[in-house]
């Protein structure tokens, strides 16, 4: 799909600045949140735990889009099967995909769009990127191309 959308509001991350600034805009998020990550770990999402419920507190939808964990080998399986039990208990919605998902992003209230490598709620030692896009437009172009309106 070719775009004419300027990515001049665009930064660059790697595996060991793209936590910090990324919380920081989860923080502000006031209406919704969507995280593709094909893997989840049990550590990875102990650092997302309380800001998650933060954000569900203050009426914020949470919407994980992640790998069914019967394609993960076994150890990885029981983590993702333990994350998301607990995303679903405390109001997360989580969307399973089968066959081979491996999308990694983040659109937060539609307005800041994150891709690249790095897989959001399991990453640990492997050297990543992200991108970091403030364009209103740009990240509603990633939701209507992704058809997650059909998740609301």
């Amino acid at each position: 799909m070719r775009t004419n959308n300027s990515l001049s509001s665009s930064d660059l991350f790697d595996e060991t600045t793209f936590y910090q600034t990324f919380t920081k805009d989860l923080s502000k998020c006031k209406n919704e949140v969507f995280i593709e990550s094909p893997y989840i770990t049990t550590k990875r999402m102990k650092t997302f735990d309380r800001i998650f419920q933060k954000l569900l507190d203050r009426g914020v939808k949470v919407y994980i889009i992640t790998r069914d964990p019967k394609e993960h080998e076994e150890s990885m399986e029981t983590q993702s099967e333990d994350a998301i039990r607990w995303c679903e208990t405390v109001g997360i919605q989580v969307l399973l995909c089968s066959g081979n998902h491996h999308r990694k992003l983040a659109i937060l209230d539609r307005q800041i769009l994150w891709e690249g490598s790095l897989n959001i709620l399991s990453q640990t030692h492997s050297r990543e990127i992200m991108r970091r896009i403030e364009n209103g437009e740009t990240a509603m172009e990633m939701f209507t191309f992704l058809k997650y309106k059909r998740l609301l």
